[in-house]
């Protein structure tokens, strides 16, 4: 069942006059409704306006840009990033920037739309073996095509992030990964870097990420991170130039609320933390160690939830006819007497 809200939903909703706890979404450092990060925010959104609609390509440019994206970069460990207005459209650049008849695309199991094309020349693969095999009968046909192999840093079924074991088993020497990290930019890694230096040690062919900065960061844009070559090529593009930036407000913000990201992340690792020290059983929830998202799909149990005052992330997906996915988020939005009535209701099962 959807609700429909008239405001922000943050560790506490509102549905038809009755009080919820809120366990779901994305916002994982609780920061849309934080005043701190708010203030700063609006006092960018004065500075720089509220949008800016001209292509990075115009003869008038805002610094901004520039200065957020070499920030990415160093916090990220790359050697270039450009801002896009969205992850999607992050992820759609790469994409298209890629659909040469250079390369060839395999999609690892559960891959975001965001990085998917209607190409005859794309596979999708639901286990890491059967891409495995593919690969192994692409290369050995040693055509001029260059295998890329698309994937999700953190796809809640926890084939990827923390460990990589999958895309351990590939030959990552002969491969381009293009990995989206849109639940990881902003939380995980060091500074919340996110999984760039984790894949980079890996040592595939090339290595591009890319990914929103809404989750994390909590400001609505995306961000691609690479080569200096690949992310100049991307610059390049007709895609990139005709396409609206992020706000240079949202940009502004990412960098003034570095202190405010850092308290954040602690936050959110004490409740993470905290909801798992209290919980008696982890066992009906599929999760990452390290990430503050706790996956089942039990449909009783997330009416049993509801019915206790507490509303998780639940919908069928990918489309209408697949199963009911719920997910129980932890965020630096809530407090230690939030996560210790989800763990008491969770226990009284």
């Amino acid at each position: 069942m959807a609700y429909y809200l008239n405001s922000f939903p943050g560790n506490h909703i509102s549905i038809q006059n009755e009080n919820y706890l809120y366990f779901g979404g994305t916002a994982y450092l609780g920061l849309q409704t934080d005043v701190d990060f708010q203030n700063i925010f609006i006092k960018n959104i004065k500075k720089y306006g509220t949008n800016y609609g001209a292509s990075r390509k115009s003869n008038i440019r805002i610094s901004i840009y520039d200065e957020t994206e070499a920030y990415l970069s160093q916090l990220v460990g790359s050697e270039a990033c450009i801002s896009m207005s969205s992850g999607y459209l992050a992820g759609q650049l790469v994409a298209h920037g890629l659909n040469t008849e250079k390369y060839a695309f395999f999609y690892a199991p559960n891959t975001h739309s965001a990085l998917s094309l209607s190409s005859s020349k794309s596979q999708s693969f639901s286990t890491y073996q059967t891409l495995k095999e593919a690969l192994h009968v692409h290369l050995k046909q040693k055509t001029s095509e260059t295998p890329v192999v698309f994937l999700d840093a953190i796809e809640f079924s926890g084939n990827n992030f923390p460990d990589f074991e999958g895309l351990k088993s590939l030959p990552l020497s002969e491969l381009v990964l293009v990995v989206d990290d849109s639940h990881g930019l902003g939380v995980i890694g060091e500074h919340g870097g996110g999984v760039y230096k984790t894949i980079k040690d890996l040592n595939p062919k090339e290595l591009i990420v890319c990914g929103s900065l809404g989750k994390g960061f909590c400001v609505q844009a995306g961000a691609i991170f690479g080569s200096k070559s690949r992310i100049s090529s991307l610059e390049s593009t007709a895609f990139f130039g005709g396409s609206s930036p992020a706000s240079p407000a949202n940009l502004a913000t990412l960098i003034h609320a570095e202190e405010i990201y850092k308290t954040k992340r602690k936050q959110l690792e004490y409740n993470t933390t905290f909801f798992k020290k209290h919980l008696n059983s982890l066992n009906k929830f599929q999760y990452m160690e390290g990430h503050p998202a706790f996956s089942f799909i039990d449909e009783d149990l997330n009416d049993y939830l509801e019915s206790n005052g507490i509303i998780v992330t639940s919908f069928r997906y990918p489309d209408i006819n697949s199963p009911m996915m719920s997910r129980i988020v932890i965020s630096a939005g809530h407090t230690e007497t939030d996560v210790f009535k989800l763990c008491n209701v969770l226990n009284g099962m």
